[in-house]
């Protein structure tokens, strides 16, 4: 393949990348971070120059991965700021969180962090276990194992009587009968 043919298909295959943006926005939107455009804009130069390792079947899991570590890094740096005295940009909680039933929300923010992103990989970035244990870097029968138990908590936590009652079924987080 010649230089000229290399690039033009680099290109047409970040492309297709590249239609993500909005998706990986969102994501990082949804996880707190307070520059999801930067998020986002970072995750496609990082897409720009690992494209070979970008899967070409569907990016999403790897794109989320990656947005994960950074927003990941900017709570770190977030953190170190505070601890140096300084006083950091205060973050508004996502949109989404807040638009959710009272009961929802509340019963989501008492989940650790680790069933919260199970249980929201699946609901709100569509994807299905497989693609939530890639996106993780897990196996896919752990991640099971974790949204399983997520649900189950999920559930333990509005069931709980001093919690107000959701009319809509957790249940109906599952999309692929797991």
């Amino acid at each position: 393949m010649t230089p000229e043919l290399e690039r033009r298909s680099a290109e047409e295959r970040f492309r297709v990348v590249f239609q993500h943006l909005g998706t990986v926005t969102a994501y990082a939107r949804r996880r707190g971070s307070r520059d999801a455009d930067g998020i986002a804009a970072e995750v496609m130069t990082v897409a720009w120059r690992r494209l070979a390792d970008v899967p070409r079947d569907d990016p999403r899991p790897w794109l989320y991965a990656t947005a994960r570590n950074l927003v990941l890094a900017e709570r770190r740096r977030a953190a170190q700021t505070s601890d140096r005295g300084l006083e950091p940009e205060p973050s508004s909680p996502a949109p989404e969180l807040e638009e959710l039933d009272p009961a929802l929300s509340r019963a989501l923010r008492s989940l650790s962090a680790l069933d919260q992103e199970a249980l929201l990989l699946i609901a709100w970035e569509d994807l299905t276990p497989s693609q939530a244990a890639r996106a993780l870097g897990i196996n896919p029968t752990a991640f099971r194992v974790r949204l399983l138990r997520a649900r189950r908590r999920l559930r333990a936590s509005l069931d709980d009587p001093g919690a107000e009652r959701l009319p809509a079924h957790p249940g109906q987080l599952d999309v692929e009968g797991t």
